[in-house]
């Protein structure tokens, strides 16, 4: 079972430049990130509370893109994102903060790890001198309460990231963080069979059940067509709208 899952979480979590040839690719994924989401793994299983922030500090990251999410990009490029405010939990590296950033559109990106929030303001500077339409914060997504709601929430390998048990209380967080006519978007990843995790195995219907009881439900699930190669047909993208009900900030 060990190496079936890392097997398959080396083919999930892989990440290349979308112009790599197919054969670099196919070789890189057996000899690249089979070994990293195994050290991955036993990294955070032996140091759940400081792990994540320790995959950063060794560069043991093989969920991160190293590049914005492409179809995150099209909805911005192509005018379909919310404007005002946007929150981006696990942000990583920030690019995808950076990306969707505009004078419309104010982006938090949040993190846990202070080794993510140190790596993503280096790519800040690097892409963009202004820092006036995001910023990057180091909290825990579950304890953090802001004083603003959001306009739009994204959400990519973060869900799959977090223990099974604990998505419940994902979903009370994200009703909490949005406006009453805000919108979620998810790209539901991983869905496969594998067993354990990080990155654990999620469905369509995983985000359902938690998601209905606090009053949010899909607009749309489809298949992102803009998926890296690795992770095509493996991951959806759902756009969520929450009802109008009483938040807890």
């Amino acid at each position: 079972m060990r190496t079936h899952l890392s097997t398959c979480c080396g083919l999930l979590f892989n990440t290349f430049p979308l112009t790599s040839p197919l054969s670099r690719l196919t070789m890189a994924r057996s000899n690249t990130s089979k070994p990293k989401v195994d050290k991955l793994q036993q990294l955070l299983h032996s140091d759940p509370s400081g792990g994540w922030d320790k995959c950063w500090e060794k560069g043991m990251t093989p969920w991160d893109l190293g590049q914005p999410t492409p179809i995150l990009v099209h909805l911005h490029q192509t005018g379909t994102l919310p404007k005002g405010r946007a929150l981006i939990p696990g942000c990583g590296s920030g690019h995808d903060v950076v990306a969707i950033a505009s004078p419309e559109r104010f982006v938090v990106g949040l993190d846990v790890s202070e080794n993510a929030i140190k790596q993503a303001t280096k790519v800040a500077v690097f892409i963009i001198k202004s820092a006036e339409n995001f910023a990057f914060l180091e909290a825990d997504f579950f304890s953090w309460r802001p004083t603003q709601l959001f306009d739009l929430i994204f959400d990519y390998t973060f869900f799959c990231a977090i223990e099974p048990e604990m998505r419940s209380r994902w979903a009370s967080k994200i009703r909490d963080l949005l406006k009453p006519d805000g919108e979620l978007i998810t790209l539901i990843f991983p869905i496969s069979d594998h067993e354990g995790g990080p990155p654990y195995k999620v469905s369509v219907s995983n985000y359902e059940e938690v998601l209905h009881p606090m009053g949010i439900r899909a607009e749309s699930i489809v298949e992102n067509h803009l998926a890296i190669p690795p992770r095509r047909g493996r991951e959806k993208l759902g756009r969520w709208k929450r009802s109008i009900c009483k938040s807890l900030l």
